[in-house]
C-alpha cells in the first residue's frame, strides 16, 4: 500500500514565517509529523486549525527539513503546475536582456519559488544547479519539461557539496552532462563582451553572473584610468574596464588558471578597438599579501571583490576586520581622485556591516571620500528574503 501523505505541523513562529512567505522550515521547527519522510517527497504542512497552508519537497538529511513550493489554498503539483511555474519565471526576464546577452540567470531560487535550484544560460547551454537532495528525484519530470522549453544543446547537473554524498549514495547521481554535451569552454556573451564559462568545474556554474551590472557600472568609470582588478579570477571587470577606456588593466590572483581564462577572455574581445588599445597584465599572487607589501604601484581605480569570507557564521567577526583591512590597504594605493569598488559575496555579513567596515577604512586611512554609488545583484539575481541578500557593491571617489 502506497504511504499516507506526509503531514506537518510546525512551531508557531516557524508557521507565521511560512504564512508571510518564507521558503524554510528548519528541522527543529517541525514539532509533529505522521511519519518519517523521505527525500524529495511533497511534504504538507497544516496550521494550528489543521487548515493547508503550504506544501513543499521535504529533505530529511538537511537542517533545512522543507523548502516550500506553494503557500495558501490546496493545489496539486503536477505536470501543468511544474510547466506553469517555469513559464511564469522565464517570463520576468524575457525582457531584460537583448541579443548582446547571452548568459544569464533563467531560476533564482528561492527568490524565484525554485528553494535550492538555481539554472543559468550560457547562450545555447545550461547549468541545474542543486543546493538540495530533494530535487534529485524530481529531475525525470523537470529535464524533459527544461528540454521542451529551452531546446538547449546541452544540460548540465551542478551539486552544492551537501547534496553530492547524497545524490552519490541514495540516488546514483553523480555531477556531469544531463542532456548533450557541452563544448570545453561555453562561450557566451555579456553586453556585448565575449567570456568563456567552465559549466563543467568551473566556479558556481561556469562564471559570475551576479555581477555583470557592477562590471557594466565600472566601464563608465575607467576612462583614462589605469585599472587593478584584485582578486581578478577570469578578467569580468577588467574587461569591461578595458571597454570603458582604461590605459591599462591589471589582474591581481592567486590561480595562474583563472589569469589564463582572463587572457583568453581577452583575447576572445581583441577586435573591440578599446580592449585591443588597453595594456594588460596578470600578476600571480595571493591578493591579501599584494595589496599589503607587494610593490608600492598606485592606480586611479581598484575593485576588490574577493571570495566570501564568511562562509560560516562564526567567521562573521573575523571576516568584518579582514574587509576593512584589505579595502585600507586598497585605499593606500589608489591615486588623487582614485576609485575604489568594493565588494563582497558574504551572505553572513550584511550590507550595513559591510559598509560600514569600509567606511571605517577610509577613516583609517585619514581620507575624504564621495560615495558613487551602492548596489547588489544583477536584475535577473532577485533576492526576496534575506538570506538571498549576499552581495554588496560600493563604489567610492577620493576627493
Amino acid at each position: 500500500m502506497p504511504l499516507p501523505r506526509l503531514k506537518l505541523r510546525l512551531t508557531k513562529s516557524a508557521e507565521l514565517a511560512v504564512r508571510k512567505g518564507h521558503p524554510w522550515v528548519f528541522a527543529d521547527r517541525i514539532k509533529q509529523q505522521n511519519r518519517p519522510g523521505t527525500c524529495g517527497e511533497m511534504g504538507v504542512v497544516y496550521d494550528a486549525d489543521n487548515e493547508f497552508l503550504a506544501v513543499g519537497l521535504y529533505d530529511p538529511q538537511s537542517s533545512i527539513a522543507l523548502r516550500v513550493l506553494h503557500v495558501g489554498q490546496p493545489l496539486t503539483i503536477d505536470d501543468a503546475w511544474w510547466a506553469a511555474h517555469l513559464h511564469a519565471t522565464l517570463e520576468i526576464r524575457r525582457d531584460l536582456f537583448g541579443p548582446e546577452t547571452t548568459g544569464y540567470r533563467c531560476i533564482n531560487g528561492e527568490s524565484d519559488g525554485w528553494p535550492g535550484l538555481v539554472l543559468d544560460r550560457y547562450d545555447a547551454h545550461y547549468v541545474l544547479k542543486l543546493y538540495s537532495a530533494c530535487w534529485l528525484p524530481w529531475l525525470p519530470q523537470l529535464i524533459p519539461l527544461l528540454q521542451s522549453t529551452l531546446q538547449p544543446e546541452s544540460l548540465t547537473l551542478r551539486l552544492s557539496r551537501n547534496a553530492q554524498s547524497v545524490a552519490s549514495q541514495d540516488f546514483s547521481r553523480i555531477e556531469g552532462p544531463l542532456l548533450g554535451t557541452p563544448p570545453s569552454p561555453v562561450n557566451f556573451s555579456e553586453n556585448g563582451l565575449l567570456f568563456e564559462a567552465d559549466v563543467l568545474k568551473g566556479q558556481k556554474t561556469g562564471f559570475f553572473l551576479d555581477q555583470r551590472d557592477n562590471r557594466q557600472r565600472v566601464s563608465t568609470l575607467a576612462a583614462d584610468r589605469e585599472v587593478l582588478n584584485a582578486f581578478s579570477h577570469s578578467g569580468g571587470f577588467s574587461l569591461y574596464a578595458a571597454r570603458g577606456g582604461a590605459t591599462r588593466v591589471t589582474d591581481l590572483d592567486i590561480s595562474q588558471h583563472a589569469l589564463h581564462s582572463a587572457q583568453r577572455n581577452f583575447a576572445l574581445n581583441r577586435h573591440q578597438p578599446r580592449i585591443a588599445h588597453a595594456a594588460h597584465e596578470s600578476i600571480c599572487a595571493d591578493a591579501f599579501q599584494w595589496m599589503e607589501s607587494g610593490p608600492r604601484r598606485q592606480f586611479d581605480l581598484i575593485i576588490c571583490d574577493p571570495p566570501s569570507l564568511a562562509p560560516r557564521e562564526d567567521q562573521r567577526p573575523s571576516a568584518i576586520v579582514s574587509y576593512q583591512r584589505l579595502n585600507a590597504h586598497a585605499l593606500a594605493r589608489l591615486k588623487r581622485r582614485g576609485i575604489l569598488i568594493a565588494a563582497s559575496c558574504s551572505a553572513h555579513v550584511t550590507s550595513q556591516e559591510f559598509l560600514t567596515a569600509v567606511r571605517r577604512a577610509v577613516h583609517q586611512q585619514n581620507l575624504r571620500t564621495t560615495e558613487l554609488w551602492i548596489t547588489g545583484h544583477s536584475l535577473d539575481h532577485p533576492a526576496t528574503i534575506p538570506e538571498a541578500r549576499y552581495l554588496k557593491c560600493i563604489a567610492l571617489q577620493i576627493v
